[in-house]
């Protein structure tokens, strides 16, 4: 049994906290006084309402901890409040405990039908009306707590996966493995950053690393395009995975030269010397959730192989693309000449140096 005056709390002006919010709804005076004079006593802040659609509109105004709800009122009865309550998300979680004269079965049944959770009989016995406060609080600040847990857990999940997958494994996939048959993957290698590492401090290097690939972030989320993961130095974009998005090369393009352009301001303002090389490739890739304890979302494929050969052989400050994006955006972007580069299984690839966007004629 949960023990009210233990739950209260001094707040830091020296002043104490309320065990609860509680909600008084009855269209005569003296009941709600009835009600009201022995919980505020007992350290419970109390609310009045004189009908039903007083109280709804306090209630969205401030949920309450616990509405003692009277069931015979003009205009609106106990039994609609409860039902309008029970029926919307943001309120269903509160307890509504119905006082009521009726005390023949078919009233009672009527109150549980329409999702009440208690019932508290006239004339009430304080007592008993303090015990089952008490109980329906305490219930309340436990949901709220849970709420506020999954809440945290969900965001980390959210944190490591992409949304749309996440809400697949919160609906209780395990397995989650996709085939995506055009994907267009970003990876970017952040060149002189070793270097870096080894003539400043341990803390200077990851906050400067958290910045740059924050702003990576921001950037893949304005192009609509999603982070799949950061391996030291290096980070990976893909687009057209879990949203569809059919200039996913395009947008990829913007993102390579737009990292350019954050790493060149980056540089500025903290005096270094750190410089992006990229490789794009567009093709189909495997995506799937693997690991129990620490899920991890990737890619996997011929695509993402080549995308790790076009940025590994590629050149610091410059982007690399595969024939396959190439043929995507050869009449929106400037090129260099297309060249060759040798891949394990390969004879001969063929690649290009994306330059600048076409101006419109």
């Amino acid at each position: 049994m949960p023990n009210e005056i233990q739950n209260i709390k001094p707040t830091s002006n020296g002043t104490t906290r309320p065990l609860g919010y509680v909600l008084v709804v009855d269209d005569e005076e003296q009941n709600r006084t009835l009600l009201r004079d022995p919980l505020e006593a007992r350290g419970y802040e109390v609310e009045e309402a004189e009908n039903g659609l007083q109280a709804l509109e306090k209630i969205a105004a401030r949920p309450p901890d616990v509405i003692l709800l009277d069931v015979m009122m003009p205009q609106m009865d106990g039994f609609e409040v409860c039902r309008r309550l029970k029926t919307d998300g943001k309120t269903a979680p509160i307890p509504i405990l119905m006082v009521t004269a009726l005390s023949e079965r078919k009233e009672r049944l009527m109150g549980i039908a329409v999702g009440a959770n208690d019932f508290l009989n006239k004339p009430v016995d304080i007592q008993d009306v303090i015990l089952r406060v008490g109980n329906a609080v305490y219930t309340k600040h436990l949901h709220d707590q849970l709420q506020i847990e999954k809440e945290k857990s969900e965001q980390l999940l959210l944190n490591i996966l992409p949304k749309p997958i996440a809400e697949r494994m919160k609906q209780g996939e395990t397995n989650i493995a996709d085939i995506h048959p055009e994907v267009t993957l970003v990876l970017a290698d952040l060149i002189g950053f070793t270097t870096l590492s080894a003539q400043v401090g341990p803390e200077q290097i990851v906050q400067l690393l958290n910045e740059i690939f924050s702003a990576f972030d921001l950037l893949a989320e304005k192009c609509g395009l999603e982070k799949i993961k950061t391996i030291g130095d290096a980070y990976m974009v893909a687009g057209n995975i879990s949203v569809p998005r059919p200039d996913h090369a395009e947008a990829s393009a913007e993102l390579a030269l737009d990292m350019q352009e954050e790493i060149a301001r980056l540089n500025q303002e903290y005096n270094t010397s750190v410089r992006l090389r990229i490789g794009i490739c567009t093709g189909p890739v495997v995506a799937g959730v693997i690991g129990r304890g620490r899920f991890a979302y990737d890619l996997w494929g011929e695509t993402v192989n080549l995308a790790c050969h076009l940025e590994s052989t590629g050149e610091a400050g410059r982007i690399q693309i595969a024939e396959s994006t190439y043929q995507r955006l050869k009449d929106k972007y400037q090129f260099e000449p297309k060249h060759g580069i040798d891949l394990k299984g390969h004879v001969h690839v063929s690649a290009y140096w994306l330059g600048k966007r076409t101006l419109a004629v």
